[in-house]
């Protein structure tokens, strides 16, 4: 029986179209109360007062929690820069300062208006360079005395650096036919789920149990276990229905606001942040600063290149100084870089605090190395798809790591199928049309998964994993898939709990395209276990040799014997009185790729395992009136290992393009000089609507990883890197002008128009 690579329903559809799926706001449990949370209203200063008793005595209100009631000591990520509540210094409006617990909702954020403050408020730092310069500001005084990892550079308001140098790159630019110089600037991108962050806390018997939808159970019991100043095992969390997440929900968010407000009250809390507050407060994508030199012969060989990055952390470093090894992997790859040096800051800033979303910062490291190679082109009189293909990587070539990568000729078959869809010569032709390609090469996720797998007396198979179904369809498709075409069952066979810290083993959370490469490896290895027990009951069973045994199509019986064949049932009910429940266990961990450990100093990421390769092209119109742009079409060329399931497949694929459309043409979270958002609703924000987006041309390469499940590699996360590069290069060259931001916004094409015209008078328009 064929499973894997066949189309199958989602296990989680039906209850999701009906309405029926239970999220994070829909729990109710007797006796609960409800949480609101008073949060700075200024990005910079010190708190000089702070007056709760008013709305102490507001009705309703079972309790107010402040500093002074929870735990003082910081935690964080990656760095020890965070702390439940502030009591002196304001770093970021929105920083958490009290929190309410009352009887409903609108009796907290009644009692939450009553609350007084006063604020000795300062001048905010929003500007990367002037955070980064050392005459500047601390955002954080006592920034020497936050717990990091020895390893991690941090200096005054530089949180994290890393730091390549091949030695010689000013000479060899200095030497070099052309050099092109060019710097690229990228905004804040909100991850915009449809499900703002929730949570639903309690305390009994000395432990927190703590409901969520979030897309990594286990870093939110531990985070939230250093955050409390307890061990890890006094929390259990439970995992539900999650409405979205693209990274936004992998770290702690407002869980230890409920858990303090739960002990404190002896009750359950529900705490759900408005979409306002979500906005204004989540670890959005990090806007960036890129610095871009390369120097090229007349032949079109790239030979030097130097790369400046600065990153903003936000207030508190997240997980911002692992993105800061990025850079490192992008500079290099697609294209060969020549001599290089690359550099990346990341800085504190009063700002609400950066984080994971889909593709980290590769989105806009991609965005200026193929913008670059554009202007490149452009510089030295070369075809822009030529300049790409002669500097391209081949197999045995390797990152500025060190690491090789054996099958990057897979670039040369996606370059090549794009064209065989849309000729390079032919594409984009027409009053300011244009077609802009770009390349990319990602990773999949290494960290660790496990799976339980037990047979159950009705022959269904349990499968007990802490792998979360965040959306794409890798548990609710993915894992089931590959569970049942080892037993030989059909997927809706295969039955998935919830996640539970307390019951599942480990797993790294809905993040990096791992879920169906790592986690269905650790459903094979707990397979291999599970069927050597079935065959050893059933060949007692049928008195034969457990070598004589097989599993087919949901049965077991003797081989060259059909009649012999007896249902999965059977086997797990005689298992009861023979051997005891069958149950299995399996899990994997990708393996790191060899890789120069001296190549780079501050690399916390250090090597990119389980590649995957990719070619975009995009083909758009732009009105000259209004300066908007149509994408007319959008051409995917993807390594994905092994189709696991098709419509799965293809639906990550699409939706990855269409949020990279967005991050290139809508969004932004614009940072006022007050530190502020200015963007606080959706319909402000400018998501991309249906009509806006083009049905994506996918053509899938399949290159199967050995070590994958059926070859499978990672899928998800990368459709969105190379977006913003291939809309970006095809609106530049409709309009014959350079476009070296993120977002690309109607003005911004408005003016490259004005430009072009003023510097080519004979460009029709």
């Amino acid at each position: 029986m064929k499973i894997v690579g066949e189309k199958y329903a989602r296990s989680d559809g039906v209850v999701k179209v009906r309405g029926e799926a239970l999220y994070t706001t829909d729990l109710q449990f007797p006796g609960m109360l409800f949480g609101a949370i008073f949060r700075s209203p200024v990005a910079a200063g010190r708190i000089l007062h702070l007056d709760i008793s008013a709305a102490e005595n507001s009705p309703g209100v079972h309790k107010i929690i402040t500093a002074s009631d929870a735990p003082r000591h910081r935690h964080g990520l990656v760095v020890d820069d965070e702390q439940i509540f502030t009591s002196s210094d304001i770093t970021y409006a929105g920083e958490p300062i009290a929190a309410i617990a009352a009887t409903s909702l609108a009796e907290a954020l009644a009692a939450l208006k009553k609350i007084r403050i006063e604020i000795d408020e300062i001048t905010p730092i929003v500007d990367l360079h002037e955070a980064i310069d050392p005459k500047c500001r601390l955002i954080h005084q006592g920034w020497k005395d936050f717990g990091a990892p020895e390893e991690l550079f941090r200096s005054n308001n530089i949180v994290g650096q890393m730091v390549y140098d091949d030695g010689d790159v000013d000479k060899i630019l200095n030497g070099s036919d052309f050099v092109i110089e060019n710097e690229f600037v990228a905004g804040r991108q909100y991850q915009a789920y449809m499900e703002p962050k929730g949570v639903v806390a309690s305390y009994e018997n000395g432990r927190f149990t703590v409901h969520v939808s979030h897309q990594f159970p286990f870093n939110v019991r531990d985070r939230l276990a250093k955050a409390l100043g307890i061990k890890s095992s006094a929390i259990r969390v439970v995992g539900h229905h999650i409405g979205g997440g693209f990274g936004g929900k992998l770290d702690l968010g407002i869980e230890p606001f409920a858990c303090v407000l739960a002990k404190s009250t002896g009750r359950p809390v529900k705490l759900i942040q408005s979409r306002a507050e979500d906005m204004a407060t989540c670890p959005v994508r990090e806007n960036a600063i890129i610095h871009l030199r390369t120097g090229v012969n007349r032949d079109g060989q790239i030979i030097a290149t130097d790369m400046d990055v600065i990153m903003d952390a936000g207030a508190a470093a997240g997980d911002t100084p692992y993105l800061s090894s990025i850079p490192l992997f992008l500079a290099g790859a697609p294209y060969k870089s020549g001599r290089t040096r690359v550099r990346c800051r990341v800085v504190y800033t009063n700002t609400p605090s950066t984080g994971a979303f889909r593709g980290v910062s590769g989105t806009y490291i991609n965005f200026a190395v193929e913008r670059q190679m554009d202007e490149i082109a452009k510089v030295i009189g070369m075809d822009r798809r030529q300049l790409r293909l002669k500097n391209l990587l081949h197999d045995g070539d390797c990152f500025l790591n060190g690491q090789v990568l054996s099958d990057a000729s897979i670039l040369d078959e996606a370059f090549a199928l794009v064209e065989s869809r849309a000729p390079w010569t032919t594409t984009g032709k027409g009053k300011l049309r244009g077609v802009g390609i770009a390349a990319a090469v990602w990773l999949t996720n290494p960290l660790p998964g496990s799976a339980t797998m037990k047979l159950n007396e009705d022959g269904t198979l349990g499968l007990i994993t802490a792998a979360t179904e965040n959306g794409s369809g890798a548990v609710a498709m993915g894992l089931r898939q590959i569970a049942a075409q080892e037993f030989g069952l059909e997927p809706d066979d295969v039955l998935i709990s919830m996640p539970d810290t307390d019951v599942a083993g480990y797993d790294a959370g809905s993040q990096g395209s791992r879920t169906t490469h790592v986690v269905g490896r650790a459903i094979q290895e707990a397979s291999i276990e599970l069927r050597s027990k079935i065959i050893s009951v059933a060949a007692e069973v049928l008195e034969a040799l457990p070598g004589d045994i097989e599993i087919v199509d949901g049965q077991v019986g003797v081989a060259g014997v059909p009649a012999s064949r007896i249902p999965l049932s059977s086997i797990a009910i005689a298992a009861k009185s023979m051997a005891g429940p069958l149950v299995a266990t399996g899990s994997y961990r990708t393996p790191a790729p060899e890789y120069n450990h001296q190549c780079a100093t501050g690399l916390l990421f250090t090597t990119f395992p389980t590649l995957t390769y990719h070619v975009h092209l995009a083909e758009v119109e732009v009105d000259p009136a209004t300066g908007n742009t149509t994408v007319l079409r959008y051409i995917v060329a993807q390594e994905v290992g092994k189709v696991v399931n098709p419509d799965g497949v293809r639906g990550q694929i699409q939706g990855g393009v269409a949020q990279g459309l967005g991050y290139v043409l809508y969004e932004n979270l614009d940072i006022g000089t007050d530190g502020k958002y200015r963007q606080k609703t959706l319909e402000a924000y400018r998501l991309p609507i249906a009509g806006d987006i083009p049905e994506v041309e996918i053509m899938l390469l399949e290159h199967p990883d050995l070590a994958g499940p059926h070859g499978v590699r990672g899928v998800a996360e990368p459709p969105i890197v190379p977006v913003a590069a291939a809309i970006a290069n095809a609106i530049s060259d409709a309009i014959g002008a350079p476009l070296n931001t993120i977002p690309v916004r109607p003005i911004d094409v408005l003016d490259g128009i004005r430009w072009a015209q003023e510097v080519h008078p004979d460009r029709q328009v």
